[in-house]
């Protein structure tokens, strides 16, 4: 995937860029909401998305700003593990972009990237119960709510792109 508007770039991670991508976890705010990771599974996930590049469509990919080149965060596609018919999307965003807009932009490329694929699966997206920042990204993107995802060891807001 690759996207660039007048404020953010969404593109493929680099090998070199593992730093980066890794930075972004190390920040307990930004990872307050997401499952915990050890070091060595953020490599696993990094080099999975590099890998992914190759096999495509699905992966993660750095987003970065369109003036300076600062990263910014990270964004995924995939099939959704939970329900296979669906397609899911997430982001995390640096805590010093948070409350920008930069979210609802990242999401609306994600739909859009999507939808480019296959116009008749659902996009979905979870969040941790608590995670009202992003549950309002999501809303204001064009998601509904409808019922809470459960997983074995925890509940998520599920959330499903509003069709025409």
């Amino acid at each position: 995937m690759y996207y660039k508007d007048d404020t953010i770039i969404i593109r493929e991670f680099t090998p070199q860029e593992f730093d980066l991508f890794s930075s972004l976890f190390e920040n307990v705010n930004v990872t307050r909401y997401l499952p915990y990771k050890t070091p060595d599974e953020y490599k696993e996930m990094f080099e999975k998305a590099l890998a992914d590049y190759k096999d495509g469509p699905f992966s993660r990919w750095g987003i970065f700003n369109a003036e300076n080149n600062e990263f910014i965060g990270m964004c995924l596609a995939r099939i959704f593990l939970d329900y296979p018919s669906q397609l899911e999307i997430g982001y995390t965003l640096g805590e010093n972009y948070w409350g920008k807009g930069l979210g609802t932009r990242v999401c609306k490329a994600l739909v859009q990237y999507c939808l480019s694929l296959d116009k008749n699966k659902d996009v979905v997206a979870v969040t941790d119960l608590d995670n009202i920042g992003s549950q309002k990204v999501l809303t204001k993107s064009g998601f509904n709510r409808i019922e809470n995802l459960i997983r074995e060891d925890r509940e998520l807001a599920y959330f499903v792109l509003q069709k025409n």
